[in-house]
């Protein structure tokens, strides 16, 4: 190895290094670019009737704020009061949980009994856990901190500079690369933007229909707070894989405090909402934009929550598409297709 290759080696290590170091802050920046690229769309709709960027881009930020103003009023106080209740009806699955299982104990084969025992001491260590406390420090983490403050900050000061004037940090990272990669790249950040653009589309209006119908079909079922479940269901959709499993979780439980065919009929309903959205909302409003399969989708959503934490599960599935973009241009075309 040459002197200049080892420097070169000796660089990289000390780029990687200080990513890694400040991989929240470019987490954040990947996040503010994410709303960027969808909002830009958005943009150039309005200029078609408002040249002016500058002033579509405030009136879009201007509509964007008023409506996330108003979820806050009218959608949050009630989702919030239901939560509560929610994590009220915890000591009562935990209670019931353990009469059952005390009444299976006189039901079960000999062999059984000494798993059964188990699972009664994990009910009873449940039952010693004061959800409410767990739940308040949650939220006092989660809430009472500066930090989320100025994150939400942060990001949407990025996602106004971004919009105002897209072409110039676009020039800004083109300029990091040869003159001669720079039409190469260029492509790449297309597709990056139509894969980002569609994927955020499709994820919000399968968010919300997931939420509508899962509220209704719990409202049917007569299962308590419905509005809370469905709206959490909504909610975790964003998340692929994990987020539908850990949905149906709080109102299974609900129903079977009142009889268990009810918690039956909410995990069909469940499943059948999840094979709607999987089999008929994603391929009509994703159509070829996402091209991931379940494995790649579920193995890169654990992988980067392992590396970034819960942001990074966030952020997987858009980070993915960004990889994939990149080896298809780079590995793919770039050198297995000249092999």
């Amino acid at each position: 190895m040459s002197f200049s290759q080892g420097v070169s080696l000796v660089i990289l290590g000390v780029c990687l290094y200080i990513f890694w170091q400040i991989r929240t802050v470019l987490l954040l920046a990947l996040t503010a670019i994410t709303f960027a690229v969808v909002l830009n769309r958005a943009v150039r709709l309005l200029q078609k009737h408002i040249p002016d960027r500058r002033v579509a881009v405030l009136i879009l930020t201007g509509a964007v704020s008023l409506m996330a103003g108003a979820i806050g009023i009218i959608i949050i106080p009630p989702f919030i009061d239901q939560l509560q209740d929610l994590m009220g009806f915890a000591s009562q699955i935990v209670e019931r949980s353990q009469a059952w299982l005390n009444n299976l104990g006189d039901a079960v084969p000999g062999f059984a009994i000494q798993d059964l025992q188990s699972l009664e001491t994990i009910v009873g260590q449940l039952q010693s856990v004061d959800i409410e406390i767990i739940f308040s420090r949650f939220l006092a983490w989660f809430s009472s901190t500066l930090t989320v403050a100025f994150n939400l900050l942060l990001v949407s000061i990025i996602i106004v500079m971004v919009l105002l004037n897209p072409a110039a940090y676009r020039n800004l990272f083109l300029t990091v690369f040869p003159s001669s990669r720079r039409k190469q790249i260029n492509r790449v950040l297309d597709g990056c933007e139509e894969a980002i653009a569609g994927w955020f589309i499709g994820i919000l209006f399968n968010m919300t229909v997931i939420a509508i119908t899962s509220m209704f079909g719990l409202w049917i079922l007569g299962i308590p707070l419905a509005f809370a479940n469905g709206l959490l269901a909504g909610l975790l959709a964003f998340i692929p894989n994990l987020g539908p499993f850990i949905s149906v979780i709080p109102p299974a439980a609900i129903a079977l405090l009142e009889a268990p065919w009810k918690a039956i009929a909410v995990v069909v309903l469940y499943i059948v909402i999840q094979q709607i959205e999987s089999n008929i909302l994603t391929p009509l409003v994703m159509k070829k934009q996402v091209s991931l399969l379940p494995a790649v989708t579920l193995l890169s959503q654990v992988v980067f929550a392992a590396f970034f934490g819960f942001l990074g599960l966030l952020l997987a599935l858009p980070l993915t598409l960004i990889i994939q973009k990149w080896l298809d241009e780079f590995w793919v075309r770039g050198f297995l297709d000249q092999h």
